[in-house]
């Protein structure tokens, strides 16, 4: 972990500098938590790593272990298969309002992050990948022209980024995610609402199956 400028969001920058470590596999469930390491490897104080793994704990990410402390929780498949159920039904109708009303700007907009995609598959670094299929599905919530609907998936996302990060590292074709993220875009583009519904839902169900098949089967 690198060093990072202290600054107002300083614990929100401390908790996606962990869950960056989280979701690439830099750390693993199980992996005990030490407040005093991460702050000097952060170069910050306690105050704003402590308030950063208070907010990770209560997402599910971290968790209480006996004796331990604090340690990186594993990822439950339930909750996943919950939150992607989730995530399917409100994406599909942020995608299939979105196809009412996109602008030439706002497409060229999504283009871009699907070349920014492509290029952190590319370079083969789990975090950008991360970072650009946050990028995309933030877009897509904000082409729905519904306010309500970032902030209501925000709730979820700290868990998701670690779900996106086991899905990315196992699956032999991320290339495939972007491939999928242009059909959708496209659907939308060409006021398809209807398709761009359906390929959304799709996208998101076979994620859940990918991840949920490979947690369950590392469970037996």
């Amino acid at each position: 972990m690198k060093a990072i400028a202290t600054q107002p969001n300083l614990v929100d920058q401390v908790k996606d500098a962990l869950l960056a470590e989280i979701a690439s596999g830099k750390m693993s469930p199980g992996e005990r938590i030490i407040q005093e390491q991460i702050a000097v490897a952060l170069g910050v104080s306690r105050q704003p790593v402590q308030q950063a793994l208070l907010l990770l704990r209560n997402q599910g990410v971290l968790t209480d272990a006996p004796g331990r402390g604090l340690i990186v929780a594993p990822l439950d498949a339930d909750h996943v298969a919950h939150i992607y159920e989730l995530r399917a039904g409100i994406e599909g109708m942020a995608c299939r309002l979105a196809a009412g009303h996109i602008s030439e700007q706002t497409l060229k907009q999504g283009l871009a992050i699907i070349e920014l995609g492509r290029k952190a598959v590319a370079s083969g670094a789990i975090t950008k990948m991360i970072a650009a299929d946050i990028k995309f599905h933030e877009y897509l919530y904000s082409l729905s022209g519904n306010p309500l609907i970032g902030p209501a998936m925000a709730t979820h996302l700290t868990y998701t980024q670690r779900a996106m990060g086991e899905v990315l590292i196992e699956d032999q074709e991320p290339r495939d995610i972007w491939d999928q993220h242009a059909k959708i875009l496209d659907a939308i583009g060409k006021g398809k609402a209807d398709l761009a519904e359906k390929l959304a839902k799709e996208h998101l169900i076979h994620a859940s199956q990918f991840m949920v098949s490979r947690l369950k089967s590392s469970e037996r």
